[in-house]
């Protein structure tokens, strides 16, 4: 059994690409996978941050999810005595440059496993499976239409992080420019900073463009899974229903931050969130 971990910190994003790491690694094996919490002392409530509009399988622990705080107490739960892998961290100067880690290939049978796990060497190789364990409800996308996935919140403590105006008015004019764009949606966990932030810039009357603002995370998620155009922010909420919405081959354009986490110093972070199928500027 491959056992995977919802910290009850985590946002929506990190939390799908352990799920979606586990089960990969569970399938390749042949063998039953489980996802358990973590009580992370975060102080929020445990819960799987998708369960509004997604209906994951939990594998062997359906209707069991343990909240629990040591390696020892998964362990007892599961009944079995089991190894734990976590994924190479690596750090330079501060900052997260940790690339993909290969020993996940020799990960075996009885493991806890935890990590980012957001480098597309993970889970590429079992796209149509992971294209239907994250099935939504479809929503109905116009193709002149850009969605726009703006991350305010914690990040906009962060100058190294948090994108500028910079980014956003190349991509925004990039679409208009390149594929006739008109309409913006921007899907943001900040809609009060987001309306701040492109209306502020000038942002609405370029070319005549419309802007609307939407906060709601399960219409925020399907919205990228299913538009053909979208502009992201560097954040892992967007990474998944970005990546399988290029798998079509239909000619769908992600617009990206380049250097990811630290676009506004030019040093990448991570390194996993490079994805051929994104177009970085």
């Amino acid at each position: 059994m491959i056992v995977g971990k919802f910290f009850n910190g985590s946002g929506l994003g990190n939390m799908l690409h352990q799920y979606v790491a586990t089960r990969v690694k569970a399938t390749d094996l042949g063998v039953p996978f489980g996802m358990v919490y973590i009580d992370d002392g975060a102080g929020k409530e445990p819960g799987f941050k998708g369960q509004s509009f997604m209906n994951i399988d939990w594998g062997n622990s359906a209707n069991t999810p343990l909240v629990v705080g040591t390696h020892e107490e998964v362990n007892a739960f599961l009944g079995v005595g089991m190894n734990v892998w976590h994924e190479k961290k690596v750090r330079e100067n501060g900052v997260d440059i940790s690339p993909y880690d290969p020993e996940f290939n020799f990960i075996q049978d009885n493991t806890i496993i935890e990590g980012e796990f957001q480098d597309s060497r993970y889970w590429e190789h079992r796209e149509k499976e992971v294209d239907e364990w994250l099935k939504v409800e479809p929503l109905d996308m116009p193709d002149n239409l850009c969605v726009i996935g703006f991350r305010g919140g914690e990040f906009a403590l962060y100058p190294d992080l948090f994108l500028t105006h910079d980014y956003w008015g190349k991509a925004v004019q990039l679409m208009i420019n390149n594929h006739g764009i008109k309409r913006f949606e921007v899907h943001s966990d900040d809609i009060e900073l987001a309306r701040q932030f492109f209306t502020g810039g000038g942002y609405t009357n370029v070319s005549g463009s419309e802007f609307k603002f939407i906060h709601d995370i399960g219409i925020n998620w399907r919205s990228m899974r299913f538009a053909k155009y979208a502009i992201i922010a560097n954040s892992s909420f967007f990474i998944l229903p970005r990546w399988l919405r290029q798998g079509k081959n239909d000619g769908a354009v992600t617009m990206s931050p380049r250097f990811w986490g630290r676009r506004n110093i030019k040093v990448w972070s991570l390194p996993q969130n490079f994805y051929r199928r994104f177009l970085y500027i």
